[in-house]
This record gives C-alpha cells, structure tokens and sequence, in this order.
C-alpha cells in the first residue's frame, strides 16, 4: 500500500471516528474522564484533562452529521475503486 494524500485522509478519518464513539458513561467515567472531573475554580486555566475532555465532548457534538458524510462518502469510494 502507497503513501498517498487518500491513505492519509482515511487514517484522519479513522481517528476522528474513533473520538467521535468514546461514550462518556460508559467508557471516559471508568477511567475518570467524566464531565463532573476536573472542574476548576474561577480564574484557573484548564487542565490538559479537561481540555482533552472539552475537545472529545465538542468532537462528538459538531462532528456528528459530516463524519456520517464522510464516512458514506469514503465507503463509497472503496467500493469503486477497491
């Protein structure tokens, strides 16, 4: 398999998939990720736990509709073109 821009933007794909299934009862609270973890006080920066756990919670909201696109789009394109 080549190095190319598609294997490239597949393996993006891949990855935001996987952050997009993290399911936060389930999975981010048995390892103490949950929303309740890690909450500061006023005028203290973020830990990079809860930013990580912004970034996931912010990924699965937005990313929703387009990775289902996406991910029509990339199965689609693998059935064509193998």
């Amino acid at each position: 398999m080549a190095f190319t821009l598609y294997s490239l933007l597949q393996a993006a794909l891949l990855c935001v998939n996987a952050i997009a299934v993290l399911h936060e009862e389930r999975f981010l609270k048995n390892i103490g990720w949950g929303t309740d973890q890690g909450i500061g006080g006023f005028g203290e920066e973020p830990g990079i736990k809860s930013q990580l756990t912004n970034l996931i919670r912010s990924v699965r909201t937005v990313m929703r509709v387009p990775l289902i696109i996406v991910n029509s789009v990339a199965i689609v394109l693998l059935l064509l073109f193998g």
